[in-house]
């Protein structure tokens, strides 16, 4: 097992490693902070950084080094920097065509910026020597030479000798594709194009935002693609050569390919690419068009009433009255799906046959259909494919004909039906003998021996996944008030996952809990609530669509996806998932990158809540773009009940029924926002679906405060502290950080009808992951979250986390409430203070500024002020500061940092570390006796 003893030591190894963010907000620890620092030390470096020939590797650089140089920008750099034609997709990333560097231009500088990070340019911990200094070639021979020039440093032989000396050039640049190594389980479900390898490449847009649409009205997505596949063989989808791809918006195959590989894994949470979606790759024997595969019950016609979007395209699935997508069943190797038609059951797997004459690859597809009360009709295939049936019993009254370029089977009413559909490309063999072939193994099923009956495989199977897996629990040491423990996770394990952790609950009794990582796993931790020791995982589900949060209602494990939100259920008690029951599938899906369904969380009457991002800097497609949605407790509805958002990162219910839920830095968000959210609201983003006539600020509901990114550069999902074992912070609302692997208590301020709120950073240790989901243990009282890496996060040095914050009954030096007065700021803190420190007014810096919001990407800062502090005043019971400002006014963002080291507090205990800042959003001032003053 993988263990983190080597990275982190404790609490004060892990601040060692991580310090130095230049983002974060420059008086969090000082009213003058340092300058900004690496964010690892060289001591931290593999061994071969220490004996590097930096002069050699430099002195190699050739027109091979250039264009290896392009090829790892492309991968690892286009995506957040652009080039001068197209920005990158985080325009606040270093343009170097036009901006100086921060860190030095060298190329040894730029080289410790690649390693060590700086800034928000996390450290490029899959280079090797050799690729960061291709990349550097190739910036500097790209970028720098012609367009920035004062930037491009000359190398000389007299600069190349001050380097350090060294014998070893590092290890061989290596593939690293952790995403086509991993077992995914033999389905997967995605967005996929159904595409040949012989296909030109995308056509993705670029330019200024938003991006036009591309047109796609030709291209075969499914959607809601379950990949499935058909060769046997260990390693899952990954490993496979032979696969099936049916759509559960469509209720079709959507095409069926061979070949060396499984898609080409382009994708934000696979290969780590920006603006793309996954292609299938190898040979496509055959495949359907975007329509339904079942004709209308009602009408015999196939005519799709889906919503259509405004680039032609329609999403979302078939009303329920005409097909219902149910779940699947996961027995052995075999996937057997399971959806209505009108009113009939149908429950459908795919097999690998054996290969016609000539090599021509076989796909049998097997259907049980219940008795239907009007006929149906299944669109099996284009005509040019070689078909045959087989119904169990003999084909009766069952019409198998071609129809509107199409082979179509007929099935009769109020009749239960078995039937087997052989399917092959006609291409690789004469038509006739390939269709005699597919002929005789139907005439050799028909009967029924050959046509199995499915229900077999709908009541469990044997476990895949038996093995339970060990890892230490690595417990943090109790300096301050609130310690984390760190749960080392299993990533030396028999699939090769990646363990990216995406959401955390617990089971009742608190000691077993589930937990779902990004690339479709769910796992049972047994333990979990141990003080040391080893805790137990086992891998219960795969292959889910990008599961981004998980909750357990009435014993039951509900995992939210992007496609739909499921239910687990083990079927014959063995501990693992043989039915992945779909709770709810209106989910409006595209093939963008961005749309994420993220959080999972339940109310008093078990209704279910999460919150669909919109397109990155792209108008929406759908309705459900940038919105918050409710889902029924019996989960027959959706509602969407607040939309203008653009990357809504969960969402925490409040105990009055409103909502809290975050949004990111972007196009028509000058920073990012904490909204408290009222049904029927619109929160801004002009890019979003149903976005009003006017983009003014008082068209938009404001947030509850704004955050800069200096503090937080993308805040995840908050939640309240529920735990009156959580100390001083029990009853708090807390902010998670993905961007900056932090916690923010908030502290809300309400009165007249306005409401705005402050921020403070938690001072517990910088996690080396994104937090991105947190609950309450009702067990042990204390705080669980789960952290993953990956698109704008600077936190990259593990790819996924999980760990507790406990309280150790410690006193805490943090404001826990904050009051925007008429007269200044008042700020509560958890423990008494010090008073000839506190009431000093030159510990204290308070500064103001201004966002503008707009189209563009986020906002520099306006009007900055410095407002004079003319006197500060300590409560009786030495925990409450008053800061009287005379130019105090309402204000986008104002920050208050504090430094009252020193001295002892009113029990005479030294306050060692009391010091940070508190950014805040001030839209009205409050008056000393309660009442709100105007705004102006």
């Amino acid at each position: 097992m993988e263990t983190m003893k080597s990275t982190f030591a404790g609490a004060a190894r892990w601040r060692t490693i991580l310090v130095g963010l230049s983002l974060v907000c420059a008086a969090c620890n000082a009213p003058d902070p340092p300058p900004a620092e690496h964010l690892l030390a060289s001591g931290e470096l593999p061994a071969f950084e220490q004996n590097l020939d930096h002069a050699a590797l430099i002195s190699d650089w050739s027109e091979e080094f250039y264009h290896r140089g392009m090829v790892t920008y492309r991968n690892a750099c286009f995506s957040c920097h652009g080039n001068p034609d197209q920005q990158g997709s985080i325009p606040n990333s270093r343009q170097f065509w036009t901006e100086p560097f921060k860190n030095g231009a060298d190329p040894f500088s730029m080289y410790q910026t690649l390693t060590r990070g700086f800034g928000s340019m996390p450290p490029q911990v899959r280079l090797t020597p050799r690729e960061k200094y291709e990349v550097i070639h190739f910036i500097r021979e790209e970028f720098l030479k012609q367009h920035n020039p004062d930037q491009y440093f000359q190398v000389t032989d007299d600069w190349l000798a001050t380097l350090p000396a060294g014998n070893e050039l590092g290890p061989d640049p290596q593939p690293y594709h952790p995403w086509t190594e991993m077992d995914y389980g033999n389905f997967l479900m995605r967005t996929y194009e159904v595409s040949d390898s012989s296909d030109p490449p995308r056509v993705i847009s670029g330019g200024r935002s938003p991006l036009p649409n591309e047109d796609y009205r030709d291209l075969n997505f499914a959607y809601k693609g379950i990949a499935m596949r058909l060769d046997v063989g260990d390693g899952g989808v990954a490993a496979g050569n032979a696969f099936a791809l049916f759509d559960h918006d469509l209720f079709r195959l959507a095409g069926f390919w061979t070949g060396d590989g499984f898609i080409d894994y382009e994708d934000i949470l696979l290969n780590d690419r920006h603006n793309i979606y996954p292609r299938t790759v190898g040979s496509v024997q055959f495949e359907n068009p975007v329509a339904p595969g079942w004709a209308n019950p009602a009408t015999g016609g196939f005519i799709d009433p889906r919503f259509r979007a405004v680039d032609g395209r329609q999403f979302g699935p078939l009303p329920r009255d005409w097909a219902h997508y149910k779940g699947l069943y996961y027995h052995g190797d075999r996937v057997v799906i399971k959806y209505s038609v009108g009113d009939a059951e149908v429950l459908e797997t795919y097999d690998l046959e054996q290969a016609a004459e000539g090599g021509t690859p076989v796909v049998s597809r097997t259907l049980n259909v219940g008795p239907a009360s009007t006929p149906l009709t299944l669109r099996v295939a284009p005509s040019a494919v070689a078909v045959a049936v087989a119904v169990a019993g003999g084909n009766g009254d069952i019409t198998s004909i071609t129809s509107d370029g199409f082979h179509i089977v007929n099935l009769p009413a109020n009749r239960a039906t078995r039937l087997k559909i052989w399917m092959a490309a006609a291409g690789g063999n004469s038509g006739s003998a390939l269709q005699a072939d597919l002929d005789a193994r139907a005439a050799n099923a028909t009967g029924g021996a050959g046509v199995p009956d499915l229900t077999a495989f709908t009541n469990g199977g044997p476990a895949h996944y038996p093995e339970v897996l060990t890892s230490p629990i690595i417990r943090g040491e109790d300096d301050d008030a609130y310690a984390v423990d760190v749960f080392t996770l299993p990533r030396d394990n028999p699939w090769k996952s990646r363990m990216r952790p995406t959401g955390i609950d617990f089971f009742e009794g608190g000691d077993a809990a589930v937990l779902s990582t990004i690339d479709g796993e769910v796992w049972r931790l047994d333990g979990i609530t141990r003080k040391s020791g080893n805790i137990e995982w086992r891998r219960i589900a795969t292959g889910l669509f990008q599961p981004l949060g998980i909750k357990i209602r009435d014993g039951d494990i509900f995992v939210g996806c992007r496609d739909q939100i499921v239910v687990l259920r083990d079927l014959n008690g063995d501990g693992e998932t043989d039915y992945y029951e779909s709770f709810n599938s209106d989910h409006q899906v595209t093939e963008h990158f961005h749309e994420f369904a993220m959080g999972l969380q339940t109310d008093a009457a078990g209704n279910f809540y999460y919150a669909k991002s919109a397109r990155h800097a792209r108008t929406s497609l759908v309705p459900q773009h940038g919105t918050l949605i409710r889902v029924s407790a019996n989960g027959e509805t959706s509602t969407i009940i607040a939309n203008g958002f653009r990357a809504a990162n969960g969402v925490a219910l409040n105990p009055d029924g409103s909502f809290i839920v975050t949004d990111q830095e972007g196009h028509w968000n000058p920073m990012n926002r904490i909204n408290w959210v009222e049904e029927g609201g619109f929160y801004g983003n002009m890019f979003g679906y149903g976005a009003p006539a006017d983009s003014s600020d008082e068209a938009m509901q404001p947030p509850l405060v704004w955050i800069d990114r200096e503090v937080d550069r993308s805040p995840a999902e908050l939640l309240w502290a529920d735990s009156d074992r959580w100390g001083p912070l029990n009853e708090k609302l807390l902010s998670l950080s993905y961007g900056y692997g932090k916690i923010f208590v908030v502290m809300p301020q309400e009165f007249d009808g306005v409401r705005q709120a402050g921020i403070v950073e938690l001072p517990v240790p910088q996690f080396p992951t994104g937090i991105m989901r947190g609950r309450f243990n009702a067990r042990d009282g204390q705080l669980y979250v789960t952290g993953m890496s990956a698109w704008a996060t600077n936190q990259m040095i593990q790819v996924g986390g999980l760990y507790r914050v406990r309280y150790t009954g410690k006193p805490l030096n943090l404001p826990v409430e904050m009051r925007a007065l008429t007269t200044g700021v008042e700020l509560t803190f958890a423990a008494p203070l010090a008073r000839e420190i506190a009431e000093d007014p030159a510990r204290y810096t308070v500064s103001t500024w201004e966002l503008e919001r707009t189209r563009n990407y986020g906002s520099a800062r306006h009007d900055e002020r410095s407002l004079a502090i003319d006197g500060v005043s300590l409560s009786d019971d030495g925990r409450t500061v008053t800061l009287n400002l005379p130019g105090i006014r309402p204000t986008w963002i104002m920050q208050v940092a504090y430094d009252l080291r020193g001295g002892a507090d009113a029990a005479g205990a030294a306050n060692a570390e009391v010091r940070g800042s508190v950014q805040s959003t001030v839209y009205a001032l409050e008056g000393t006796s309660g009442a709100g003053a105007p705004t102006d």
